[in-house]
């Protein structure tokens, strides 16, 4: 008989925990489940020494399908190339070690099948409950969630027809303390640069909060202007549209007879980023066509605080991602244990980070 390979030694089993101590399986397990009680204190030592002697390692996995709870999560990210995602994630990581939970982490690339297909994994995969940040893909793929008795927490973003707990900024907040700072800097033209907004519940908070926002300055001239990240050609065509018109305010800004030499060269044009995926499109173009000086020309502000902001000098509303991630997974918890408060919206302030492009 052919014997099999050598390789790494094999794992101890609750039997040999047993055998080791001299007792059955059902100790064993009575005292891996806390069950101290029923032991006397003689067989607790024998069995804690046990299973020091032989590194015992018990499958929480099993023990946990044996009592219904796998202690398993899952979380639903559109784009893990996102900072603001992977800031998220890092709440939800340190959330999970303590509370006890194992994070499954599904990156759907922003593609609805992935996202559809993902889904239906963690149904399968048993998990007690899902967080889902899926920003920038269909609403309708995420409504079945709730629907198969699985706890949903969404992070940043609502979803028509899934009655669940959602964490994210208070984007009215956010929004009107950036218009206002704008305003107060002297930008007479503010012009919000969003994605396609109808139906990704956060963008459209956002934008709608910048038109309130702006009733309480009417010499503000602004407006919303929509760029497509995904399409190069159309982005190419719209970022040339907003060129011409930024060129057309500063001519006019020029030739309107003001003579302090201040007020000629200062940028009244802001452009207002919806996140940051949008700030760095636009950072990244200005640059390439007006070079490392083109912030004389027009100011940027974004919400979304990413790494390259600070280097690039850039004024943000920074998102209390972790706080985000964090208390999602707390609610989450909540829900697993068997809360059945109406669903809640936790919404976080930002906080305004003003750097050099909005400086007077």
């Amino acid at each position: 008989m052919n014997t099999p390979p050598s390789g790494a030694p094999r794992r101890a089993t609750i039997s040999d925990v047993a055998r080791e101590a001299g007792t059955g399986k059902t100790s064993i397990s009575r005292y891996l489940n806390g069950e101290l009680s029923v032991l006397s204190p003689q067989l607790r030592a024998r069995i804690e020494a046990a299973i020091e002697r032989l590194d015992y390692q018990p499958n929480q996995m099993a023990r946990g399908l044996k009592r219904g709870r796998n202690r398993l999560i899952g979380m639903l990210v559109a784009d893990l190339t996102n900072p603001y995602s992977v800031e998220v994630l890092q709440g939800v990581e340190a959330a999970c070690h303590a509370l006890g939970y194992m994070p499954l982490i599904c990156h759907a690339a922003n593609e609805v099948d992935m996202e559809r297909r993902f889904l239906q994994l963690l149904t399968t995969y048993r998990v007690e409950g899902v967080i889902v940040n899926a920003l920038g893909v269909s609403e309708e793929t995420l409504r079945p969630v709730g629907g198969g008795g699985i706890p949903a927490v969404l992070v940043d973003r609502s979803v028509e027809g899934l009655v669940a707990d959602m964490v994210g900024l208070d984007n009215e907040a956010a929004v009107t303390v950036a218009t206002r700072h704008l305003v107060e800097r002297g930008f007479d033209r503010v012009w919000f640069v969003v994605q396609p907004f109808e139906r990704v519940s956060s963008r459209r908070l956002r934008e709608a909060a910048f038109h309130r926002a702006l009733t309480q300055y009417p010499q503000v001239n602004g407006r919303t202007v929509v760029v497509e990240l995904g399409d190069a050609d159309e982005l190419a065509q719209t970022l040339t549209a907003l060129d011409a018109e930024i060129d057309a305010a500063i001519a006019n800004r020029e030739t309107s007879g003001e003579t302090s030499e201040d007020a000629a060269t200062l940028p009244r044009v802001a452009l207002f980023a919806a996140n940051g995926p949008v700030a760095l499109a636009l950072a990244r173009h200005l640059n390439q066509r007006h070079g490392a000086d083109w912030q004389k020309r027009v100011a940027l502000l974004s919400i979304d605080d990413p790494e390259w902001a600070e280097l690039a000098g850039i004024t943000t509303i920074r998102q209390p991602t972790y706080d985000i991630g964090y208390r999602a997974v707390e609610f989450l918890h909540e829900r697993i244990d068997g809360a059945q408060a109406s669903a809640r919206d936790c919404l976080l302030p930002g906080e305004l980070i003003e750097r050099a492009s909005t400086a007077r």
